[in-house]
């Protein structure tokens, strides 16, 4: 990508003026999207990105430039230039590289750009003709489709030299159902960091199929009633609540500047006992997985609660010097026109003992929420609200009849405390997360849950 005497020359350019550090991120990506509605092609866009992030540090101080002129002249002068916003005493040294070449979490065993078009429009009808014969009622199906393959190489005046590959692809369905003037919608969006492959390890019909029986099953279903009660949340997207509400929370970026409501309570009892919840960027295949981060630290798992206990952050290479913490692999980072910060990877609540079962049949009367929907949520504050896509009343311990338009009202640090039972069925679902380093491929996952009691908003009394 780029040559190392280009790079050193940058990074000692970045040091001209007394920093303590300087990196240099080099990213080139290329990609395809397809979107295809009622059946038929709307539009395909494929393209290529490169360009040259620089950052540089003096203690708490920072400054990011970024540039798609590569030649080594041009990125000494942008690096001088950036320079000059860090005022330090004596330059730094930039050390010999240590070259690290990454290797996926999976191999890839067939590059999206070695498939044709056609191939990919094929698997996208197909899903198109499941969702959109389920029923008569589907009366708009809109499927998108995309894969990534980014190439990074990150390197700095310490000596770090890491070059990683990232191969991702998503499609995205949604099935539209009316009837009498109602409309309602259905979701589903399975992604991996795989290849073409991942189509031969999912039914990508039986996705299309779901997306369109939950537009069906909500057309017909009567209003959730409004009032507090328990609330059984289902594996997988389900775990979009604690994104949102507590691991946004528990990323440094929001830690470092006291903002957040878990800042200063390590160590501290903030949920239930039965709560484990984990980030790892380092497990194979899923969404939110890489090599490594965007600083060129290699991806792990970072327990942030167990038992209860709050136990660690999500770190970043500058707000672990603001914080006195080491940085956990964290650092992410949508392009090189972004500088990194602390974000999460593959984040979910590990599963416990009981089964889906016993979550029910243990809840007298409560709501089932079967898919979660979007949600706003106050990052300072953690007060959330999220809509409940496919919802059904647990009646005697059994799950009755669906209902719609329910949400979930509450506070992220006190519905840690709430959850009161964790089943054994983890599963992920993937979305992209947007915050100030750009939007990025993300997982949240969790088994079924039970909150004991939480605020659902509804149209109906109980």
């Amino acid at each position: 990508m780029l040559k190392a005497n280009v790079i050193r020359g940058t990074l000692d350019a970045a040091l001209s003026n007394g920093a303590d550090f300087s990196e240099i991120f080099v990213e080139k990506r290329s990609n395809q999207t397809i979107s295809l509605v009622g059946g038929l092609v709307e539009n395909t866009v494929s393209g290529q990105d490169y360009g040259v992030g620089i950052r540089i540090i003096r203690g708490t101080e920072s400054v990011y430039a970024y540039t798609n002129d590569t030649s080594a002249e041009h990125l000494k002068i942008i690096a001088e230039k950036a320079a000059l916003a860090i005022e330090g005493k004596e330059k730094a040294m930039v050390l010999d590289f240590r070259r690290h070449v990454g290797t996926p979490p999976m191999e890839i065993l067939k590059y999206p750009g070695d498939i044709g078009k056609k191939e990919k429009v094929l698997l996208l009808k197909r899903a198109h003709e499941s969702a959109y014969g389920f029923s008569d009622e589907i009366t708009q199906v809109r499927i998108n489709y995309l894969d990534i393959v980014q190439n990074v190489l990150i390197a700095n005046s310490e000596g770090l030299w890491v070059e990683d590959e990232r191969v991702r692809t998503r499609t995205s369905i949604q099935s539209v159902a009316e009837s009498g003037g109602e409309m309602q919608t259905g979701h589903f969006a399975p992604g991996a960091s795989m290849g073409f492959e991942f189509y031969d390890t999912i039914d990508l019909g039986e996705y299309a199929r779901a997306a369109s029986e939950t537009a069906v099953t909500m057309l017909h279903a009567d209003f959730a009633p409004s009032g507090k009660m328990p609330v059984v949340i289902e594996n997988g997207f389900g775990g979009v609540i604690f994104h949102e509400a507590c691991g946004h929370g528990l990323e440094a970026t929001s830690v470092a500047k006291g903002t957040s409501v878990f800042a200063g309570k390590l160590g501290e009892k903030i949920a239930s006992g039965v709560l484990t919840a984990i980030d790892d960027g380092s497990i194979p295949g899923q969404w939110g997985s890489a090599g490594f981060d965007d600083e060129g630290m290699k991806t792990r798992k970072n327990i942030l609660i167990e038992n209860g206990i709050l136990k660690g952050y999500m770190v970043d290479r500058l707000n672990g010097k603001k914080m006195g913490m080491p940085p956990t692999g964290s650092g992410r980072r949508q392009s090189y026109k972004y500088s990194p910060t602390s974000r999460m990877t593959n984040t979910y609540i590990a599963p416990w003992k009981s089964s889906f079962d016993d979550l029910i049949s243990n809840t007298e009367t409560g709501l089932y929420a079967k898919k979660m929907g979007g949600g706003s949520v106050d990052p300072a504050t953690g007060e959330f609200n999220f809509a409940v896509m496919e919802g059904y009343m647990i009646e005697n311990g059994r799950i009755g009849k669906p209902v719609r338009g329910a949400t979930l009202i509450g506070n992220g640090l006190s519905i840690l405390t709430k959850i009161d039972m964790v089943a054994d069925n983890l599963s992920f679902g993937q979305g992209m997360c947007g915050s100030v380093s750009g939007s990025i491929p993300v997982n949240v996952g969790q088994p079924a849950l039970r909150v004991e009691s939480i605020t659902v908003g509804g149209r109906k009394e109980r």
